[in-house]
């Protein structure tokens, strides 16, 4: 990540991105990566997955999940997630635009959407969501937050793992990785060629 990166994300690079889709998953899910303006900042909606939960407890996740035999786009998944998750209404989300999808371990493959939403309290659903946490753009942009590990996957070979540390909170795996294109496409973020650590475990 290069020093003089903006600390500002330029939501207009999303608008012309044409996403790569993934096909060949057992299983499709949507998040939408939320950005609130607040006192002339900006920053990203994330939520803390509930430590009971069977996939990623306690992980730092973009609100979102699994698409259902009800919804008609994948959009639509990740809209009625997010009024599921923490009472997102969808007349206040403005779409931006979509990113890259990406596979998870757990053998989904996710759509993310960038969106704009209204700087209010929102209620998290605590059978899923065991906190709502706003980070600021301005401190997922410094280098000082910022580290990456190698490690070898069992499927997919060598692999990066992102690793964003702001307020307390810890951004990681699939969401660090949605996170990395969404910066590098806003930003000046550059995250390629520093890797802090290299590890066998397997993700």
């Amino acid at each position: 990540m290069t020093e003089e990166c903006e600390r500002r994300l330029d939501l207009t690079a999303i608008t012309g991105h044409e996403p790569a889709e993934i096909r060949d998953q057992p299983s499709d899910a949507a998040v939408l990566a939320p950005v609130v303006e607040r006192g002339g900042e900006q920053y990203l909606l994330f939520t803390k997955r509930a430590d009971h939960l069977g996939e990623h407890p306690g992980q730092m996740s973009f609100p979102g999940g699994g698409a259902e035999p009800g919804d008609r786009t994948i959009l639509d998944t990740a809209l009625r997630e997010g009024f599921e998750e923490i009472g997102l209404l969808r007349e206040e989300v403005e779409v931006i635009g979509r990113l890259d999808d990406i596979r998870t371990v757990t053998e989904y493959a996710v759509s993310p959407f960038v969106v704009t939403v209204p700087d209010r309290a929102y209620e998290p659903d605590h059978r899923e969501v065991a906190e709502i946490a706003l980070l600021p753009v301005a401190g997922l942009l410094d280098p000082a937050n910022y580290e990456s590990e190698r490690r070898d996957h069992p499927h997919y070979g060598e692999i990066t793992i992102h690793y964003f540390r702001v307020d307390g909170y810890t951004v990681w795996g699939a969401t660090g990785r949605i996170l990395v294109q969404l910066l590098e496409l806003t930003s000046g973020f550059e995250p390629a060629d520093r890797v802090d650590r290299s590890s066998d475990g397997a993700v």
